[in-house]
């Protein structure tokens, strides 16, 4: 204990509050909240054989710590769930990545407000569904959301005309057209019920409106709204009676060794609408009880909709404090049940069933992704008698079309995952104009590994070829001075590999892991590598055809790619947006404009 926190202790108040204990680097470890911050702090420096390991493993490190004062209990929940969110601390429990789930935000601040997908939260009126774990089912929602009312998709509300969606039906061009507020706005009332699962309203509130249609003759408002209906109650088929009534989230939870998934239950009017599993971190040597208080801490802090009902399956003790403060988040009771008998019960049996599922297939996707990621590293390894094991990989593949716009590609592995952050890739100017892959794989080595020192190597070094390609890097790597990064060569034909030093190739069992791997790494340094060179090749032959139009050197050619990007966008263009291109003029924006039409002409069998 350092004297800081000696210090400290001793004018530690009787309030409740927060406290932020902190490393010898400043850096906050673990936030907490307390009724009596005195006999909470001080809980933690006194004897430690009552800790478990993670309490002593913490004290250990903590230099310092703060307290921050407040009126209540609640208030002291509220600031600690702030506290954590914002600097996610070593060794608090946390919702596993909870910054990347997706929202659905309807901008209700706006005249005519737009529904799409986001992963932050702002305070702008807006109202905010979720949080989701699948982005998949959020986007198969708002395109389903998107069939069934006619709403705005784009930001800008300056055009000259509607755009496409518009003459589909999908929207009602509040850009270019008048719409009346108080009609959209009632659409936006029916889209957020529909995303609070409350079919049944929706449902209601349609048929009011496609009755009032058809009174007033307007029969294609009418038979709009009809098929809007017949599409909600389509998706309130797939939605089960559970619960009789009322809104209620069901929490289910599931562990196993370090894992830990929690499951909820979206229950709405009685039906269930949805569900999400979501992982835990820092759970080692945590209690059921911690696991489920700090799930119910930091899962309600930011979602969008609190139900009436909350159903646990164990006791908490916090129970109270947290009913408190949900009540006064959703400004209404909110009761926290754990039910023994009936439905109810049921519902939480099955979050659990689920939540036990969703364990079993994440704890399977880890293995096989290991399996395939540094189990097939170890057992590349192995197969090829390295001194270690190759966690980073260079890849090198060579990609010309008859010796010209020659190009190298290096791609990047690190423990059997891609690092696309480090690929790079190469114009081979030694070998242009005549196919020489030899030859350019010594440029690209050269280029690569001459300047490296010995710490800045990677583990392995693969190259796309056979014997030739390998003797060339090798002459480079080890003329450089590389006496000990591994190099291999990967023949294309029977994905044998080649190792130096032998004149027989290693041939790795067919379904491997190790070869996969291989394979992988190589079809990736393939791809790079055709990427670049059809981009090279693009502009070669943009600029070919380009040069036969008078008037057109390297400046105005280099405009006119930069300023349209692709021939077909230069061979559709006006003569006014040819000439308001940077550099070019009436006159060569007419020859442009002439060459391209009269090729056209020649392609429809007309005269010139």
């Amino acid at each position: 204990m350092t004297e800081i926190v000696e210090e400290k202790l001793k004018l530690l108040p009787d309030n409740p509050g927060v406290y932020i204990m902190k490393d010898a680097a400043g850096k906050i470890i673990y936030v907490g909240k307390a009724v009596v911050l005195k006999n909470r702090v001080r809980q933690y420096f006194q004897s430690s054989r009552s800790h478990s390991p993670k309490v002593r493993a913490m004290v250990a490190k903590i230099a310092d710590f703060e307290t921050i004062l407040t009126h209540s209990e609640v208030e002291a929940l509220i600031l600690e769930c702030n506290l954590i969110k914002k600097h996610r601390p070593r060794y608090n429990i946390s919702l596993k990545d909870d910054k990347s789930y997706p929202y659905v935000k309807v901008t209700l601040a706006e005249d005519y407000p737009r529904v799409f997908i986001t992963r932050r939260i702002v305070k702008d009126g807006s109202r905010y569904f979720g949080p989701f774990t699948s982005a998949g089912a959020v986007h198969e929602s708002l395109r389903l959301l998107r069939r069934l009312f006619p709403l705005r998709t784009c930001k800008n509300m300056n055009v000259e005309r509607p755009c496409l969606e518009y003459h589909i039906k999908r929207c009602l061009a509040p850009c270019t057209q008048p719409v009346d507020v108080a009609e959209y706005r009632a659409m936006i009332d029916e889209v957020c019920l529909f995303l609070e699962g409350r079919t049944e309203l929706v449902e209601k509130e349609l048929t009011k409106r496609m009755e009032q249609a058809a009174e007033d003759f307007a029969f294609e408002l009418a038979a709009r709204l009809r098929d809007q209906i017949a599409a909600v109650r389509k998706v309130a088929e797939k939605q089960n009676i559970v619960t009789g009534s009322g809104d209620q989230d069901a929490i289910g939870m599931a562990r196993a060794g370090n894992g830990v998934v929690m499951q909820v239950f979206m229950i709405r009017a009685g039906k269930m609408v949805g569900r999400e599993h979501f992982l835990m971190t820092g759970s080692e040597e945590e209690t059921d009880e911690a696991l489920l208080t700090a799930f119910l801490k930091q899962y309600y802090f930011r979602a969008s909709f609190i139900p009436r009902e909350v159903l646990l399956p164990e006791p908490i003790t916090e129970l109270t404090l947290i009913e408190e403060w949900l009540s006064e988040q959703k400004k209404s009771r909110v009761s926290l049940l754990i039910p023994q008998r009936g439905t109810k019960r049921d519902v939480v049996s099955m979050a659990m069933d689920n939540a036990k599922k969703t364990l079993a297939d994440e704890t399977e996707r880890l293995r096989a992704s290991d399996e395939q990621s540094m189990g097939a590293v170890r057992e590349l390894g192995e197969r090829l008698g390295l001194k270690k094991e190759p966690y980073r990989m260079e890849c090198f593949d060579i990609s010309h079309n008859q010796g010209s716009e020659t190009v190298a590609s290096m791609v990047v592995f690190e423990g059997g995952v891609p690092k696309k952050s480090d690929y790079r890739r190469f114009k081979i100017r030694s070998a242009e104009g005549k196919p020489d892959d030899f030859l350019s794989m010594r440029e690209v080595t050269t280029r690569r590994y001459t300047k490296l020192t010995e710490d800045e190597l990677p583990d392995l070094i693969i190259i796309d070829g056979g014997k030739g390609q390998l003797s060339s890097a090798l002459e480079i790597i080890r003329g450089a001075g590389h006496k000990d990064v591994a190099v291999i060569g990967l023949a294309k034909q029977f994905e044998l590999v080649f190792v130096e030093g032998s004149s027989e190739p290693v041939e790795l069992a067919r379904h491997s892991q190790a070869l996969y791997l291989l394979q992988r790494i190589r079809d990736e340094a393939h791809r790079f590598a055709i990427t670049y060179h059809r981009k090279l090749r693009g502009k070669r032959n943009l600029t070919s055809v380009l040069d036969h139009i008078e008037g057109i050197g390297p400046k105005r050619r280099k405009a006119l790619w930069t300023h349209f990007g692709t021939m077909d966008k230069i061979k559709e263009a006006t003569v006014e947006e040819l000439a308001a291109v940077e550099g070019m003029n009436t006159r060569s924006a007419e020859a442009v404009y002439n060459y391209f039409a009269a090729q056209e002409r020649l392609l429809r069998g007309e005269s010139l």
